[in-house]
């Protein structure tokens, strides 16, 4: 319902003004029997579009009540009505089965163990379809060299045949990857029972190639079968660590309840000596190779081989549709439509908190699946939200506390058609956050304003976007080293620390790291860390497992992504407890670890001018290197060719150097940035002695409600 508010001054001017220029009927139009003419309609229609033009606003609504006007609030956007949701969107050159697929959630009983390499695995080299046999291509899915336009279910047309000669009797494998997520382009048979695959790029690109989802049938139980991909595009991987691909039987499912499982043996990553061409230069890459060999536990089942644990676009909505749909839920949870993505794929924003005024609560603002291909960040996601929306005393108080803003599926595009990194514009929408081009990077430009408008309304504590790793194991948080004086150095670095005593087994303090890296400035961490969020950080699950603990060598299951999303609500918890012991001990710990390091690299015998800087000890984030993902949105790029494709050489303008003015005015962050004091270079000493106090403690712990002192780790 719409709520009646009392006008301002202004407001009650102008209605007053618009009053007597139209001179309205004051008569009690109550009455049913009395009837307005539609000269008086008219004038009442022009005095609510005139007032709303003069306050420059539409979320006031102008009614009568006995000829009297009365004001209103606009009811908020509408609630999600999930039973009225459509499908996912495809662009349209996308062909799409109509098949429904869907996975069991299963857990082995116990953790499945890391591959451990003998030395002898087999490294086979590429050959193609000159010696081999073409037994499933889809072709290139993206005929046009940008997006156009998109359709629920993809390509209109018929759907066309893509396995060639399958012969029945010689158990030649039938593959298919057209349904979400799922990226095979091409299948080669090289042998009996070998195959060499080809995976399909990110759309609209010629790279990003290391996530893979599709199904294979028509197998023989016991034969062992060799799967090579032969264009992967990652110098390194955990599969040389021991990771192992995930399989899943839709036999094994129906009859004994065994969902994805950790399967493969003679596991090799490798060059391959094949070459490919980047997007719109002569410059090649490298390849690699992934061979595997693997056995089939049914004759003619119905499997599905995949990189990590899948989850879908439409997993989401049902999730979500799910918690919708729970009447003891919906009072403190509200999923709204944050936007549309270029598909026209909706952007699902989850607000959660207790009923009541929220002047006095700070907000925490969590994401995940900016890059598609990275599915453990959802399953983390849904970990986090099931203990939010849990109905024990740390979740009530969590959501007494904060005010929760969720995005999450930022890129619903790029899972659709299974991307691994990019949108359908063609570029890594972690590298845009500073965008002004809201229609071709909607999503995290509604999301980067979603935080500036939040921030206005109050302090936001915390932003954590949820990513994956592909060549590192554990879990870790990348952050930002703060800008501060004395009483928040390291202040940044507590949080993680908590978090890795909370999940000893499974998160690496070691392997966190707080560069702020020029390269790395459009990302959606260093964005709001510029924005004034001090604790702003991405968490990275690993693909593989863990190195930790009594984990040890294992990999990690999708119960085990869900709980880092339980570890970090309880960690939350720890961090704004109002006893201040925790974080004391933590900057503690810190100020040793700082001092073990420094001596480490630099020696005992310190010179007393030797500066240095905190960041300056930390090695590269070793994070994904999107930088040739950087420009304009690929439809943009193509657009000259579009429109005069007779001019094949476009002369070159002279750059425009602007003035400081200008650059300030189209970079608004830039004055607010050089305005910010820097952290002076400091020798050893200065660092001993700059180190936070337990008396500066207590000014940088946000704030909650007395009565509750939760103690998962011991002080």
């Amino acid at each position: 319902m719409s709520e009646v508010v009392k006008p301002s001054v202004m407001a009650v001017s102008a209605i007053r003004n618009w009053w007597n220029t139209y001179q309205l009927d004051k008569s009690d139009t109550s009455d049913s029997n009395t009837e307005e003419d539609e000269d008086e309609l008219a004038l009442r229609r022009q005095l609510s579009l005139n007032l709303s033009q003069t306050l420059r606003t539409n979320q006031l609504l102008l009614n009568f009540d006995g000829g009297r006007p009365v004001l209103s609030l606009r009811a908020p956007l509408g609630l999600v009505n999930f039973p009225s949701v459509s499908r996912p969107r495809w662009p349209i050159e996308c062909e799409v089965i109509s098949d429904i697929i869907q996975h069991i959630e299963w857990d082995p009983p116990e953790p499945e163990p890391f591959y451990q390499h003998t030395g002898h695995e087999r490294t086979p080299m590429p050959v193609g379809e000159e010696k081999g046999k073409v037994v499933y291509c889809t072709g290139n899915a993206a005929k046009s060299p940008y997006f156009t336009c998109s359709r629920v279910g993809g390509s209109s047309g018929p759907i066309k045949s893509v396995t060639y000669s399958v012969n029945q009797t010689e158990f030649t494998l039938e593959f298919e990857s057209r349904f979400e997520s799922g990226n095979l382009q091409k299948a080669v048979k090289v042998g009996v029972y070998d195959y060499e695959l080809t995976l399909q790029t990110d759309l609209y690109t010629r790279k990003h190639t290391q996530w893979f989802y599709f199904r294979v049938r028509n197998m023989k139980a016991g034969a062992t079968y060799r799967f090579t991909i032969i264009n992967l595009m990652k110098s390194s991987s955990l599969y040389s660590a021991g990771m192992k691909p995930l399989l899943y039987s839709e036999r094994a499912a129906e009859e004994n309840s065994v969902g994805w499982q950790r399967s493969g043996s003679n596991i090799r990553y490798y060059r391959n000596g094949c070459q490919n061409t980047k997007d719109n230069n002569s410059d090649v890459v490298a390849l690699y190779s992934l061979s595997w060999t693997l056995q089939f536990p049914y004759d003619s089942d119905t499997c599905f081989l995949a990189h990590c644990y899948p989850y879908t676009y439409s997993r989401l909505q049902s999730y979500l549709r799910h918690i919708s749909s729970n009447p003891a839920v919906a009072s403190y949870c509200k999923v709204r439509v944050l936007c549309h993505s270029l598909a026209g794929n909706a952007v699902y924003v989850v607000t959660v908190t207790s009923p009541g005024v929220s002047r006095t609560k700070k907000a925490v603002v969590v994401t995940a699946r900016v890059h598609p291909g990275e599915t453990n960040g959802s399953w983390m996601m849904e970990g986090f939200l099931d203990f939010l929306l849990g109905d024990s005393d740390d979740a009530q108080l969590l959501r007494d506390t904060f005010v929760f803003k969720v995005v999450p599926m930022l890129n619903p595009d790029g899972v659709v058609v299974g991307n691994y990194r990019c949108s359908l514009a063609g570029r890594d929408l972690n590298r845009y956050y500073k965008t002004l081009l809201r229609d071709s990077f909607p999503c995290v430009w509604y999301t980067r304003n979603m935080v500036e408008r939040l921030m206005v309304e109050m302090d936001v504590v915390l932003y954590c976007d949820f990513h994956g790793h592909n060549r590192k194991n554990n879990v870790f948080m990348y952050g930002c080293n703060n800008r501060g004086g004395a009483s928040l150095r390291l202040h940044e670095r507590v949080f993680p620390l908590m978090m890795s005593k909370n999940a000893s087994n499974k998160f690496s303090f070691k392997s966190c790291k707080f560069r702020v890296q020029r390269s790395k400035e459009g990302t959606g961490r260093i964005v709001m860390w510029r924005l004034g969020i001090k604790n702003s950080y991405t968490m990275e699950a690993t693909f593989g497992g863990s190195t930790l603990g009594d984990r040890r060598g294992t990999h990690f299951t999708a119960g085990d992504l869900k709980s880092l999303g339980f570890y970090f609500c309880d960690t939350l918890l720890d961090y704004c407890d109002p006893d201040p012991a925790k974080t004391s001990y933590c900057l503690t710990e810190l100020a040793a670890l700082l001092r073990k390091e420094v001596r480490a690299r630099l020696g005992k015998d310190i010179s007393t001018d030797c500066h240095f800087n905190v960041s300056d000890l930390e090695t590269s984030t070793s994070g994904s290197n999107s930088s040739d993902s950087d420009g304009l949105p690929v439809h943009l790029l193509n657009q000259p060719q579009t429109v005069h494709p007779e001019q094949t050489q476009v002369k070159k303008k002279k750059k425009h150097l602007r003035s400081r003015k200008e650059r300030n005015r189209l970079q608004p962050n830039r004055v607010t940035n050089n305005t910010q004091p820097k952290i002076p270079q400091s020798n050893i000493k200065d660092v001993e002695s700059n180190l936070p106090d337990d008396s500066t403690v207590k000014e940088s712990i946000p704030e909650r409600s007395a009565g509750r002192h939760r103690k998962k780790w011991q002080v």
